[in-house]
Parts: C-alpha cells; sequence; structure tokens
C-alpha cells in the first residue's frame, strides 16, 4: 500500500479513504488505537502554542522560565483533576507508561524493604513494564506472587486478599488489560491493601481518558498513564502517587519534579497531554456508549465464524476493545492480509520480534499456544464508524477462509485430527 507523501517529503496521515494517482480510493480503517492513538487536534493545538508561548526553561528563575513553569503547574492541576487526585503535587510527568510502571515498582518495593517486608504481588497478564521490572527486583531478593487471571481474564479482590502475607509491601493490578481490554476490580482490590496497609499500584495506561477514574474513592497510592492512549504525543505520561508515598528516584541528576525525576520537563508534551486527557474525559461517556455499541456489534457478528474464540469477558472490557482467536490460522498472516484491506490493526502474536511465542496475556487465560497464535485485536476509537465496522464484518470472515483453505492445520481440524482444549 502506498501512502501519499506531501511537498515536505512525510507521509499524510491515512484518513478513511487515501488516493493517489493511477490508483483506487480505498478504505483506511485505523482499528489499533490501544497501540497509540492519533493526536487530537486539540493537543495538536496546545503542543504548537506552548511551543511558542512558553519555550523556556521552567526551573529558571527568570520570565520566559516561569512562563513554562505556569505551563507544568496547570497540567498538574488538570491532571490531578481528571483522576480524583487531591493534590497537584501528587503528579509527577515522566516519559511515559514504562517509565512510570518502573518508579511505581521501585517505589512500593523501596518502601517495603525498610520495614522488612520484600512480597510483592501482581498478576500474570500485566504490561511488560510491570513484569520485566519484577523480575528485576526478584533478582534483588524480592519475592513475587503473579496472580492467575482466569479464562475471563479477571482478577478477584478476594485473590488479592487470599495471597497477601505478613510481609508483602506492595499490590500491582493493571486498571484494565492491554490486549484483552479486561477491566479489573480496582476499587474492591484497593480497598483490601488499605484495609492490610499494603501500597497499591495500578497500570492504568489503557484506561486514562477511557474509563471514570478516582484516586482517592478508590484507594489508589500510585498510577500510571501515559499521553499517546488517548490523543497525546508519544514520549510523555505521568505518575500519580498519594501524599505519604516517597519516591525513588529512576533518573538521578536534577531538582525537576520535587527531585523525584531529573531532567528538564518536556513541557509542550505535558501540555497537550492534560488537554488530551481533559478532552477526553468531558467526552468519556457518549463517546464510550458509540464504542460500546461498536465493539458488541464486532464481537456477535465475528464469533459467527466457525471455532472463534472471543479472549476475556465480555461485558467487563474497554467500550472500543475487540480481542478473539480463530483456529487454524496465525496472526501474522491474518494482520498483512487485512491490511491490504485498509485495515490496521493488531495480533497477540509477536510477530515484531522475531519470537514465534504467541501472546503472553492469552496464554495466562489457558489457552493454547496453536490457537493463542490465531488472535487478532481490534481497539476502536471515536474517529470509527458504522460503516467501518460493516466493513470488517465483511472483510475479515473472508481472509479468515482464505487463511483456513491454504492451511494444513484447519484442514487437519476439520477432520478430526487436531482438537484444542479451550
Amino acid at each position: 500500500m502506498i501512502i501519499p507523501v506531501k511537498e515536505s517529503g512525510l507521509p499524510e496521515c491515512p484518513q478513511k479513504r487515501i488516493s493517489n494517482k493511477g490508483m483506487k480510493h480505498m478504505r483506511m480503517i485505523y482499528a489499533d488505537n490501544a497501540a497509540t492513538t492519533p493526536v487530537s487536534a486539540t493537543a495538536r493545538r496546545v503542543f504548537l502554542e506552548t511551543m511558542d508561548a512558553a519555550w523556556g526553561n521552567p526551573s529558571s528563575l527568570h520570565t520566559v522560565g516561569q512562563t513554562a513553569a505556569e505551563v507544568l503547574l496547570k497540567a498538574r492541576q488538570d491532571i490531578a483533576k481528571c483522576i480524583g487526585a487531591q493534590r497537584e503535587r501528587e503528579i509527577y510527568f515522566t516519559s511515559g507508561g514504562s517509565e512510570a510502571d518502573n518508579q511505581a515498582l521501585l517505589t512500593g518495593a523501596m518502601m517495603g524493604k525498610k520495614k522488612g517486608k520484600t512480597h510483592i504481588i501482581s498478576t500474570k497478564f500485566e504490561h511488560h513494564a510491570v513484569l520485566h521490572a519484577l523480575k528485576r527486583l526478584e533478582k534483588e531478593g524480592f519475592q513475587v506472587t503473579l496472580l492467575d487471571v482466569g479464562r475471563n481474564g479477571l482478577v478477584t479482590a478476594q485473590q488479592v486478599e487470599d495471597a497477601i502475607r505478613e510481609d508483602t509491601c506492595m499490590v500491582s493490578v493493571m486498571f484494565a488489560n492491554n490486549e484483552i481490554g479486561t477491566i479489573q476490580p480496582i476499587a474492591e482490590i484497593g480497598e483490601v491493601c488499605r484495609k492490610h496497609k499494603v501500597i497499591f499500584h495500578t497500570d492504568a495506561v489503557q484506561a486514562a481518558g477511557h474509563l471514570p477514574i478516582d484516586v482517592q474513592a478508590m484507594n489508589i497510592d500510585m498510577l500510571s498513564l501515559s499521553g499517546h492512549k488517548f490523543g497525546a504525543p508519544k514520549g510523555v505520561g505521568a505518575l500519580y502517587a498519594r501524599t505519604g508515598v516517597w519516591l525513588t528516584n529512576l533518573i538521578e541528576g536534577g531538582a525537576q519534579e520535587r527531585g523525584r525525576r531529573a531532567g528538564t520537563e518536556n513541557v509542550p508534551g505535558i501540555a497537550a497531554m492534560a488537554a488530551a486527557l481533559v478532552e477526553s474525559c468531558a467526552h468519556m461517556e457518549e463517546v464510550g456508549a458509540k464504542l460500546t455499541a461498536m465493539r458488541d456489534n464486532l464481537l456477535e457478528g465475528l464469533s459467527k465464524i466457525p471455532l472463534t474464540i472471543i479472549n476475556g469477558d465480555t461485558k467487563s472490557r474497554l467500550p472500543g476493545n475487540v480481542n478473539i482467536c480463530f483456529q487454524g490460522i496465525e496472526g501474522e498472516s491474518l494482520l498483512l492480509l487485512l491490511d491490504a484491506k485498509g485495515i490496521q490493526a493488531s495480533s497477540g502474536s509477536a510477530c515484531t520480534s522475531g519470537s514465534l511465542d504467541p501472546s503472553h496475556v492469552l496464554l495466562s487465560l489457558g489457552l493454547p499456544h496453536e490457537v493463542a497464535h490465531g488472535s487478532l485485536r481490534l481497539s476502536l476509537s471515536n474517529d470509527n464508524t458504522a460503516e467501518d465496522v460493516e466493513y470488517m464484518l465483511r472483510e475479515i470472515p473472508q481472509v479468515v477462509a482464505y487463511l483456513r483453505s491454504i492451511s494444513p492445520v484447519w484442514e487437519a481440524i476439520e477432520k478430526g485430527e487436531i482438537h484444542y482444549a479451550v
């Protein structure tokens, strides 16, 4: 597929349809918003305005620097309000969700270690930013318990409470899963953690801007978010840490972020992130209703394909998330053929890492490797339409049928020679 190039030499942003000399109009559907979202018009405007009007170093005492500092303060206030934080000083800016996750886990671990507590609880289907950080902490002597998530992709507050020990210092459970979209009972888990005086962190990268968040009502001690998941530029995120949680530094070298994160702040990116979050929260209810209707239509339609498995709970999931497996095919081939038809999606298979291993999230649900390989994730945004859904419901079954027609595995499944317990 050829993307038109503007005079600047940069490719144009793909819209619903693109055109090029000598080629027919082709429908373009972006359905990979869980990976990243386009920068919203509001965020783009704020970013550019901030570059012009607040280009100073916010640590400088002169007028230009303090203009930038005022922008940071307003962004803190806006983000704090969106997530129900009590004070703007509880918001720390980072490079994104992965950095925020790492700093939160290190903080909880170090706070616990000072009290002789070195046990951490999390789940098997967390983002790798959490799982890899936990592996590192294990090498430093911490003990980690990873909870099962069940076939529906949900963790219960009772599971968390049953796993808490006298030496438990921290619990980290993601707000909503990045692959299957299941929404965890965060308020109930937070209540259990507060009852047992255990630090509670949640990775809310997929939830922020899409689901209501109230860190006080939900008893959340630390929360991670990333701007590019709700219409802000990439490379900027935030970590909420309630008053009383003293962050352990990941980056040394300066007094920025109250001494907790060295490095001159990305003022335009932060301003854009705050603006995008405020906008997303303002329209959350109406957009959520629209996405839920499209999601349910896709789930209903695609589940009619024989030997198709819906991954995760069908109700307690992000409004725009569809994750399914088609037996007898592989996700990589599915993605390439869908892309040729203008449908941009993702798969649980690690097709870009050089690994043949399927998604650890899907394996945590108990799916066999062979089934998990045939996964498809569609993650919708407010830019998608009912016509997009109709197009996907027409094209995806055709692609699946074609791939199965050339698959010896599917032939064996049809003959009953292969049967997967799912």
